[in-house]
């Protein structure tokens, strides 16, 4: 294990050069790893295992159209497809990738089939940090680990087949056997991990839902809207309140970002914009500190999580969220970036240039639809 400084501060980091997947494959030689659920993470890892070469099967009920996807990747019924018990019986490292609220309950089921010796693996710290709220106590007998990809379970995969990889999070909370180090790096290395830093379950998912309400999901949406909003009600058309809000931001600024770090982009823009950005920076950081402080200790009280188990426990879950997703997708915002998408030279038809004057068209109905 690395010791990298990062600032003031000395992590514990491994890479796939101190660690190969060689390694990884000899400490998981005798393992059978039951991916228990086939939905956001679970393909994306269950994939990526196999075509590292370890021994993978899947845990999943049957009827249900994640059942149905599991097949068409490749899993075989009876043979490497299961239902959740005859999974969870068989592995001896069991992957526990459903939702949150799924964990919750399917605890009861998977529970039984912890004996000693095996492993619980989470790329989640929700269900063992919440304990109290969600029943998850594992038996002192086995290892629990965690392992958690800083991307989409869409990623985990893209990334891996590009041979980049997606770096992940990873934590012991518990070992019994003295070799659960050994298997979460291993686990780490073979999901297709570029590298991973330590943590710990707590601090994994206090980091990950004030990521998600805030930078990466519930504040960057927000943002756009307040300044696209804004745009709008100043006179300006969808076309270019969408183009100077999601369509530079995501097309052209944050690669760059991704690249070298802001300050790269920053030296990638025009002396107007650089000092702009710059002065105003401080002026937005002040503005969501506040709200920062405020959506961390929610998380860390448990506040955030009880929402969540009540919201995703609901029988209509999966409606109301279709419901609310719509919504978004049909806010005059949104769709204006389907059409500003449409431009786009990949999206072109072969040999046929999408007319401008069409696009123009469309944008200019929807203004006088929403004004």
């Amino acid at each position: 294990m690395s010791k990298i400084k990062f600032a003031d501060t000395v992590e514990n980091v491994i890479t796939r050069e101190e660690f190969p997947l060689e390694k990884a494959r000899k400490v998981l030689k005798i393992e059978t790893i039951a991916v228990i659920g086939y939905g956001v993470q679970g393909p994306a890892q269950a994939l990526n295992l196999r075509d590292n070469g370890f021994n993978v099967i899947i845990g999943q009920r049957k009827p249900s159209p994640s059942y149905d996807k599991a097949v068409a990747d490749g899993w075989k019924p009876g043979k490497t497809l299961f239902s959740i018990d005859k999974a969870s019986y068989q592995g001896t490292i069991i992957a526990y990738l459903l939702s949150d609220a799924g964990q919750v309950a399917l605890w009861p089921t998977v529970k039984k089939y912890l004996t000693p010796g095996k492993a619980l693996y989470f790329s989640h710290g929700f269900a063992i940090t919440y304990r109290n709220q969600t029943g998850v106590v594992p038996p002192k007998e086995v290892d629990v680990i965690l392992v958690a990809p800083k991307g989409a379970g869409r990623s985990v995969r893209l990334n891996f087949l590009n041979g980049s990889g997606i770096n992940s999070s990873f934590a012991v909370f518990q070992d019994a056997t003295g070799r659960a180090l050994d298997r979460v790096k291993a686990m780490g290395l073979g999901i297709g991990s570029g590298f991973l830093f330590e943590t710990t379950f707590e601090k994994e998912v206090y980091s990950d839902l004030t990521g998600e309400r805030g930078v990466l999901l519930g504040a960057i949406a927000g943002i756009m809207e307040a300044q696209y909003y804004e745009l709008r009600r100043r006179g300006h058309t969808p076309s270019e309140a969408f183009n100077e809000t999601v369509e530079e931001a995501t097309q052209s600024l944050v690669p760059l970002i991704a690249q070298k770090g802001m300050d790269w982009m920053y030296a990638n823009c025009s002396t107007t914009a650089q000092r702009g950005a710059l002065d105003w920076k401080g002026e937005f950081r002040k503005a969501v500190e506040p709200v920062f402080k405020r959506l961390y200790q929610r998380v860390k009280e448990g506040k955030e999580s009880t929402i969540v188990l009540k919201a995703n426990s609901r029988p209509d879950y999966k409606e109301r969220l279709k419901k609310e997703l719509s919504e978004m997708g049909n806010s005059e915002m949104w769709r204006a970036g389907a059409k500003v998408r449409e431009l786009r030279p990949e999206n072109w038809k072969k040999g046929k240039k999408l007319s401008s004057r069409a696009q123009s068209r469309d944008l200019s109905r929807m203004r006088a639809q929403t004004s």
